[in-house]
């Protein structure tokens, strides 16, 4: 399992959300630019950059965002108000390694089937293209998760699968922000009904307890923000936990 530090940007800020709400923010005295090049001289691959203000349909930070991933050979992880095939493409053109799909795969009935045709299977980018999911007691959230899917969570991933698309980001609403712990009951519930998904757990992380717990369970990989702000896990460990886990590959 590999560990992906997690840089949410909002205003060209880097900050944290707790649960999502935008009126609970934590903003840290550190640039987007000074984040990656720590991660990077540490040995670091992937790194996973929302765009805060992107996921409420605001494009003021894409430039500034677009100007620094063009700088560096990280993997970027990258999502925040992707909702168009044509953003997929612009983003995956432009270098980005992964893009996230999440309200809009939800919200319009046809995207993820245009999607699948149009990008993942004609391009061969099935394994670029992440659903997110995030959910809270077992209801899929969107539109920063402020509404609620009618969809059961177990028949969208099997919608999902079905077409193609088998890299999943799961957040655990109820865990995210607060530094208690990664949701393992729903990643388990998750795997025992799919157990070939890539499944990428985010939300919670306090430790690497947590890490322990998630790679037990055998996710692919996990997205850890705010521990690493709080000093709750070092840049040190998240190092030597990734470079085993490359060798154990």
């Amino acid at each position: 399992m590999y560990i992906i530090p997690a840089i949410d940007i909002l205003d060209q800020k880097v900050v944290r959300l707790r649960e999502g709400d935008y009126d609970q923010v934590t903003r840290y005295e550190v640039s987007l630019e000074e984040m990656i090049e720590t991660y990077r001289s540490n040995g670091t691959q992937f790194i996973h950059i929302i765009d805060l203000n992107g996921a409420k349909g605001d494009f003021s930070n894409q430039q500034y965002l677009f100007d620094i991933i063009k700088k560096t050979d990280m993997k970027v992880q990258y999502g925040g108000g992707v909702r168009s095939i044509e953003k997929v493409k612009e983003l995956l053109a432009a270098g980005i390694h992964r893009v996230i799909v999440g309200t809009q795969a939800i919200t319009n009935p046809n995207f993820l089937a245009e999607l699948s045709k149009e990008v993942a299977m004609k391009d061969g980018h099935s394994d670029q293209i992440v659903v997110a999911i995030d959910v809270l007691d077992e209801v899929i959230k969107y539109s920063g998760w402020m509404e609620s899917s009618p969809i059961k969570l177990m028949d969208y991933v099997d919608k999902c699968l079905n077409l193609g698309f088998f890299r999943f980001l799961c957040t655990d609403i109820s865990k995210d922000g607060k530094l208690g712990g990664a949701g393992i009951e729903l990643y388990e519930k998750l795997l025992d009904h799919s157990p070939f998904i890539k499944l990428i757990a985010s939300g919670g992380v306090s430790s690497m307890a947590d890490i322990e717990k998630l790679n037990k369970i055998k996710v692919e990989s996990c997205v850890v923000g705010k521990a690493i702000y709080e000093n709750r896990i070092s840049i040190e460990e998240i190092k030597e936990w990734n470079l085993e886990s490359l060798i154990t590959i």
